[in-house]
């Protein structure tokens, strides 16, 4: 249907010696052609655009002039059709174009709703979706970021040689609770999420066996350290290893906190299956293997830290106990000044009436 209504525009564009590049289908002419050929108005899409630069537009309507005066002086045209393109539809498009030559790119728009055919010029096109401005992040030269660095700097620099004592410790106070905030987002890296527990039948021991087990882990040699790094995968690695040939072995804790330890019993007890048999006052735990121990396929579980991101977290957490103890002493400072400032102003308030009433 398209190949037959195209024809007569072809075969006058050859006749008129242009060029068939002004004959695609994203041009003027083929538009324009395309809406008087077309029986059955209803079976094109329902919204064509066309977008053509300035001079493309004006070597168009140029070819259209020509075609109307070709076609209105043909045999093979009939007279109402001659006459409607070369009146209303002649006028219509040439004021169109007036309109567009004065923008370097137009927006051509062919539209059939309702088996009527509309032309707009100068619309742009519809986008889906909602449009969003996309800031330009402006680079900013090696000079500038300097003098950026340089303006914080004597900033607070001004700050800290403050004559005012309030102004320093305050100063003080908000960059250790910045720090104190980008520790706790740090350490939130290191959250590992706990797998599920895994179902087995805790062994019932009684008081003779728990003492038999005690003297024998006492007395053996074989033990593993839990370090400032604090249980990881490696240490439930090595207590399955000595588990292999030993029915006990000892875990001793160092540094540890003060109730720290049973922290310790308690997580090393789900990730290693063993029991607990004795907390020594030395930061020493026994382990007992169990009667029915099978050493595991993956004696180092998955929801542990490895040694270096242990170290890592280790570091953050001292750094971060230290920052939350500093911040406590800063407020306290604080709260200490502003009880001087109220007593200095009380003995300032109360000294001028007392000398009044001596007199």
């Amino acid at each position: 249907m398209l190949r037959a209504a195209s024809s007569p525009a072809r075969a006058a564009v050859r006749g008129l010696g242009f060029s068939n590049s002004l004959f695609r289908r994203d041009s003027f002419v083929y538009s324009s052609f395309l809406a008087r050929h077309v029986s059955n108005i209803s079976s094109l899409p329902k919204d064509h655009r066309y977008v053509s630069s300035h001079a493309h537009i004006r070597e168009s309507s140029r070819t259209v002039r020509l075609l109307q005066e070709r076609i209105f002086f043909s045999s093979s045209v009939h007279p109402l059709e001659a006459w409607r393109l070369s009146t209303h539809g002649g006028c219509v498009i040439a004021n169109q174009l007036l309109h567009a030559r004065h923008v370097s790119t137009a927006s051509f728009e062919l539209q059939t709703d309702n088996d009527v055919v509309r032309f707009s010029i100068n619309k742009p096109p519809h986008k889906k979706g909602p449009q969003t401005k996309v800031k330009k992040r402006i680079k900013k030269s090696k000079k500038a970021k300097v003098n950026e660095l340089r303006f914080y700097r004597l900033k607070a620099k001004k700050k800290m040689n403050s004559p005012n004592p309030e102004v320093r410790i305050r100063y003080k106070l908000e960059k250790a609770k910045r720090k104190e905030e980008w520790l706790i987002e740090k350490l939130r890296k290191f959250e590992v999420p706990k797998a599920p527990a895994e179902r087995y039948d805790p062994e019932i021991l009684t008081e003779e066996e728990k003492h038999y087990l005690k003297r024998t882990g006492e007395k053996k040699n074989n033990y593993v350290p839990v370090g400032r790094r604090g249980v990881f995968g490696g240490v439930v690695l090595n207590m399955h290893l000595h588990w292999k040939k030993h029915e006990t072995v000892k875990v001793i804790c160092k540094p540890c906190r003060p109730g720290q330890v049973h922290e310790y019993a308690d997580e090393l007890a789900r990730l290693s299956k063993g029991i607990a048999i004795d907390i020594k006052p030395n930061n020493t735990i026994i382990f007992y293997r169990g009667k029915n121990y099978v050493q595991p396929k993956v004696m180092s579980p998955p929801d542990t830290l490895s040694k270096s991101k242990a170290l890592e977290k280790y570091k953050f957490e001292q750094s971060l106990e230290h920052t939350s103890q500093f911040i406590e002493r800063l407020e306290k400072e604080l709260e200490e000044y502003h009880e001087h400032l109220a007593r200095f102003k009380k003995e300032k308030e109360g000294a001028p009436v007392h000398s009044g009433a001596q007199n």
